[in-house]
């Protein structure tokens, strides 16, 4: 599970399944089922694995040897400089150039209008039905696709569709949040739904570029988009289709 999918997790945990709980039983509550979130994503990765070195990867020989450098003594400012120069001006540079022009593009997708109804509603009305399948909607499908650079970003597109805005929002608490979600006809379902593609879903781009750079192939990268995706959908659409029957 993409580190990144934590905020969404926590925040409709918060919105729809905490409820009256308050206090020291609030945090507990989410914790916990924050922590049974997680170890359903843990199990299916299990899960996965285990199929994959049956099918896919059968016969494909793994290994993994690791070679110590000798040991000195660290010297503090070179730990520093090759921590700021070798780590996080890659990472920020990797994220700036795939953050930057899928900013872009949200931004035109919200503030370009055909028939008065912007170019990413038109997107959303057109994945809603599939969505539905999902037990989602159009805008949280959408949110999901443009929000491929930082998970993180998701529940913002969502909003942002929703109030039909041209930039990205975020509501000042988890009421206003909630009632936002409820009027556009978000129900348990959809927040479980949501919860679990959240889980089982593409990775980021950021981590789909380190898994280019690290096996070289345009093969594995896309696998480690297409498997998760492709089970994620079809949790979704199972959970979906059993749900309804209770609803």
């Amino acid at each position: 599970m993409d580190g990144g999918a934590f905020p969404t997790l926590i925040a409709i945990i918060g919105m729809f399944f905490i409820g009256a709980a308050a206090g020291v039983f609030s945090s507990l509550v989410s914790a916990l089922l924050l922590t049974a979130v997680i170890l359903i994503g843990v199990l299916m990765t299990f899960g996965v694995t285990r199929l994959l070195s049956k099918t896919l990867l059968k016969g494909v020989p793994s290994s993994f040897t690791l070679e110590l450098p000798p040991y000195r003594k660290p010297q503090i400012g070179k730990v520093i400089v090759r921590s700021v120069f070798d780590r996080t001006f890659f990472v920020l540079g990797r994220a700036i150039a795939v953050a930057a022009p899928a900013g872009l593009v949200i931004w035109l997708m919200a503030n370009i209008s055909v028939g008065g109804v912007s170019i990413l509603n038109h997107c959303a009305a057109f994945l809603n039905p599939f969505a539905g399948l999902m037990g989602l909607d159009g805008v949280i499908l959408i949110a999901f696709i443009l929000g491929a650079p930082a998970n993180e970003i998701v529940i913002p597109i969502v909003i942002m569709a929703y109030m039909a805005q041209g930039s990205i929002l975020e509501l000042d608490s988890l009421v206003q949040m909630k009632q936002l979600f409820v009027d556009n006809g978000w129900t348990w379902v959809t927040a479980i739904s949501t919860m679990l593609f959240s889980l089982m879903h593409w990775p980021c781009s950021t981590t789909l570029f380190t898994i280019k750079k690290e096996t070289g192939s345009w093969k594995w990268t896309g696998l480690a988009a297409a498997i998760p995706t492709v089970i994620g959908v079809s949790v979704c659409i199972l959970f979906a289709s059993v749900a309804k029957l209770f609803a």
